[in-house]
């Protein structure tokens, strides 16, 4: 797996916006990305740990669970899959 052009992974900060907001942040960003980048989404809302990997499971990219390279704020990892399933623009909750 690859990250940025710098070999890290791609950095999301989601600051303190909710669960939603970042879904569609998040598939906006992984659909100009290579397959197998890393990203690393901060996330301060607390309904993150389980709204990603259930995303990640309806798309098809690879949950990697919390990092801790941006302690003390959570930031959890997903690997870009090479053939994601689409989503909804407006709900990326929901299959396209």
């Amino acid at each position: 797996m690859s990250g940025s052009a710098g070999g890290g992974p791609v950095v999301l900060d989601g600051g303190d916006r909710r669960c939603v907001q970042l879904l569609m942040e998040l598939r906006r960003l992984t659909g100009d990305l290579a397959p197998g980048t890393v990203v690393h989404l901060i996330a301060a809302d607390p309904a993150a740990p389980i709204d990603l990997p259930a995303w990640c499971h309806l798309t098809g990219h690879a949950y990697l669970g919390p990092v801790d390279d941006h302690a003390p704020r959570a930031a959890y990892g997903i690997a870009v899959a090479a053939r994601p399933r689409a989503t909804a623009a407006d709900r990326p909750w929901h299959h396209g």
